[in-house]
């Protein structure tokens, strides 16, 4: 089963829905949120209004990109905050349809840090040095983090799947005591094999300890040999292995966490089945 973020609202919302109309169980569809109407009146509720359509047209949750809190910004000039008062009818009403907010808030630390020889992921940010967020011009990570903290504290009753592992798997403790907090909140491992892989006792303590709010995500176009290293990172006790054919996120190996099968259950399925209502 796969979960396509990009579905939109309104009319392209239908049409990615149409698309894999024949196989609705296979292909699942997120709908997104129209920020170029955030200057209108009672916007939050218009926008939780076309949820609900496009929740009726087929969508099975909803998905927040990274521009929320970095880019995006009103006719003043200033920049929409994650936890902006205009969007709570959203998020609260993602928890009335019972669909769950996919929401990625933030990036890795290095891309909030000087690009320099400092930076772990010099070579990254030489190849894509619009992934930065670093200068005055950008709210810091710690910022944005909070923000995204704030709409979950104050929806207990609506799902959040904090991606990437909440963006702050440099410090799984930290994530650790948000889910303690927030019984609202999961977390999805996508693009972060990298972090987890370099830091085999503590990932695997996080992931046994939590087995029941953590999904599976690559966060990537599907191929073999992405699924293969993954699985070998999530299934065995392989020690000091390539997390990708050519790391470009980091020069390190990374360590496999051997997890036992009714974990590897819930992370690879059975949690996503439950969020989604899939049979």
């Amino acid at each position: 089963v796969l979960v396509n973020f990009t579905g939109g609202f309104g009319e392209t919302l239908k049409a990615q829905v149409a698309k894999f109309a024949a196989h609705p169980d296979r292909f699942i569809v997120f709908a997104n949120v129209d920020w170029s109407r955030i200057n209108e009146p009672n916007f939050g509720q218009q926008a939780a209004q076309q949820l609900e359509a496009d929740v009726k047209a087929g969508a099975r949750g909803l998905k927040i990109f990274k521009n929320l809190g970095l880019t995006i910004k009103d006719k003043t000039g200033k920049l929409v905050a994650i936890d902006d008062p205009r969007l709570d009818p959203i998020w609260a009403k993602a928890g009335e349809l019972g669909i769950p907010v996919a929401i990625h808030s933030a990036d890795p630390d290095a891309f909030f840090q000087p690009i320099d020889r400092f930076n772990e992921r010099y070579e990254e940010l030489q190849q894509h040095p619009d992934w930065s967020f670093y200068g005055t011009q950008f709210p810091t990570k710690e910022v944005l983090l909070r923000q995204r903290n704030h709409i979950i504290e104050r929806h207990p009753r609506t799902t959040f799947v904090a991606l990437h592992v909440a963006n702050h798997p440099e410090n799984l403790a930290e994530v650790a005591t948000w889910l303690d907090r927030y019984p609202n909140m999961y977390v999805e491992v996508g693009a972060r094999l990298n972090e987890l892989g370099r830091q085999p006792y503590t990932a695997r303590r996080f992931f046994m300890k939590y087995a029941d709010r953590i999904l599976f995500g690559t966060d990537s176009t599907p191929a073999a040999s992405t699924y293969r290293t993954w699985f070998r990172f999530l299934e065995t006790y392989d020690e000091h292995f390539d997390y990708f054919t050519r790391p470009t996120q980091g020069r390190w190996k990374i360590y496999g966490i051997g997890l036992p099968e009714e974990v590897l259950e819930k992370v690879y399925r059975g949690n996503a089945k439950k969020l989604l209502k899939l049979n």
